[in-house]
Order: structure tokens, then sequence, then C-alpha cells
């Protein structure tokens, strides 16, 4: 596949992760910012990847997801986390996908699996494990790593965005508020009956399979992969039972799900909130990648 021009600038992290409670390390890493891993309708998706300097066999990898309600955001607001991440010997990506209204469901989805196998497709040139790649995301990003990890190689939902022989199946899943039953939104959601329509053409009385269809909950199976909640109490975007099924259906299909209840808050943690749940989240990710 075809990729832009790559700047790789090395990067000398000092304090890695404090709000992790992860201990301070200090570590060289490679960043390497806007390289192509997909072209669906001539939209040039880039991803921004940070790595080890030195690496010692195969590392995991953590693919980060952005929100944005479908219809906005973008991959940058992922890229300090990458490199605290890759400081911590992962190598760690983050990615654009195509938007709503213009590209409705499931583009998205088909996008964000064609990063999964970019992953896979290119262990061997950044020292990957391929059978260790995690997914965080927020909000609507936390929808999409939902969704990856309830479909792993369904194919209805695979696309056709290149390296197909690859699996887009994931190791583990952190989802920061992502909504898991859209048909159960509107008028729990102060911004549902706005967005979704722009996502899945239509609102629930008009384009109710569409819902159920996009909705992760209605793809968890046994073979799901083991699965972190962030949630707030007061959030007004994704209401907080939206966790609580999630992790419910989960744990009735046998599958690993933990959800850390933020008592009070809202939607994008802040303080002693924020630090809670990033500990959570790398110590998770470290559980299941590498131990």
């Amino acid at each position: 596949m075809n990729r832009s021009p790559r700047r790789i600038v090395p990067v000398l992290v000092v304090t890695l992760l404090a709000a992790f409670g992860a201990s301070a390390v200090a570590g060289e890493i490679i960043f390497e910012p806007g390289v192509e891993y997909a072209n669906p309708d001539d939209q040039h998706l880039q991803l921004d990847l940070a790595r080890p300097k030195e690496v010692d066999g195969r590392v995991p990898a953590v693919l980060c997801i952005h929100g944005g309600g479908f219809r906005a955001g973008s991959r940058g607001r992922w890229d300090g986390l990458c490199k605290k991440l890759a400081g911590l010997g992962y190598v760690a990506i983050t990615v654009d996908y195509r938007l709503a209204p213009k590209y409705q469901f499931p583009a998205a989805v088909f996008d964000v699996k064609a990063a999964v196998r970019w992953l896979r497709a290119n262990a061997d040139r950044y020292h990957i494990d391929p059978d260790k790649i995690g997914v965080v995301g927020d909000s609507a990003g936390g929808h999409l790593v939902h969704f990856l990890g309830v479909t792993g190689d369904v194919k209805q939902f695979e696309g056709d965005l290149g390296n197909n022989d690859q699996s887009s199946r994931v190791t583990c899943v952190v989802s920061y508020y992502g909504p898991s039953d859209f048909t159960k939104s509107y008028g729990k959601s102060v911004d549902a009956a706005e967005v979704l329509p722009l996502w899945l053409g239509g609102d629930d009385t008009t384009q109710h399979h569409r819902h159920i269809l996009a909705s992760p909950l209605y793809w968890v199976t046994p073979e799901a992969a083991p699965t972190l909640l962030l949630h707030g109490t007061k959030d007004p975007y994704v209401n907080y039972e939206q966790a609580e099924w999630m992790r419910d259906k989960l744990r009735a299909a046998d599958v690993e799900a933990e959800l850390v209840t933020l008592e009070g808050a809202g939607h994008g943690f802040k303080g002693d909130d924020a630090k809670r749940a990033d500990a959570a989240a790398l110590d998770f990710l470290d559980k299941h990648l590498k131990k």
C-alpha cells in the first residue's frame, strides 16, 4: 500500500504516564506522523505512530480512536498518549476515520478495522506481536472500540480497504464512555437526536434496523474481547446505563468485563477522575498485552 512520506521525529520522554499511576520512565521513542493506512474514496486516511527506539523482540500494539460524535475530531488528540505508551514499550497508533454526514455507518467501522489489519500487515517492520493488539477510544471512539471487540472477522464489517488477508480481531478493549445501544439513546442523551440521524441515515423510528446493526450490544458473543468500561454516572451525552448493559451482556456471554464507575463524573474526565480512569486503563492493557 502506498504511504505518504514519513517524518521520523525522535522524542526523549522524561516522565511517562504519571497520570496513569505509573512510575517515571525515561526512554527514547520514534514518532512517525501522517502515515497513510487506507485510501477509501480518495480520502487518504492517515495515522500517527509512536514506538520505542530500541526493541528486543516483539512488542504489543495499541490503536487509539478519537471521539467527536462520528462527525468531528481528529487523530492528533491521542498523540500524547501514543508517545507515552511508546515509552512504556508499546507500538501505539492514532487514526483518522471517515466522518458523518458524508460518510455514514459502517464507513468508520471499515476504517478502524483496516487500521487493525494494517498493524498486523506491518508487524515485522515495527516489531509488533500480532497476537497482542489492544484498542482504546472515547465517546464515538469508545463505540468503535466496542464494535471492534465484538465483531472480529465478521465479514459484513470488514470492508475492502487493504490487507484483507489479515485479521481485524483485537486482544482487549478499553472504552471511555462509549455507547452500546443506540436504540435506547434518544431521550437520555442531550445530542442523540442531532448526532445519530447524521450517522445512521435517520432516527430510530425511520432507521431502527440500522440502529440495531450499529449497536455493539447486539453483536456480543463468547468470542468478544475482554473489555474495560470507564464511565461517569452524570454523563449527559452517553447515559451511564449504556456501560452497565455492555458489561452485563459481555459477562452473560462469559467474556471478561470490568466497569469502573466514576460517581458524579460527566463526559470527559478531569482531575482525580481522570487519574483513576487512566490508571485502570493502563493496568488493563498491561494485564492483557504484556502478561
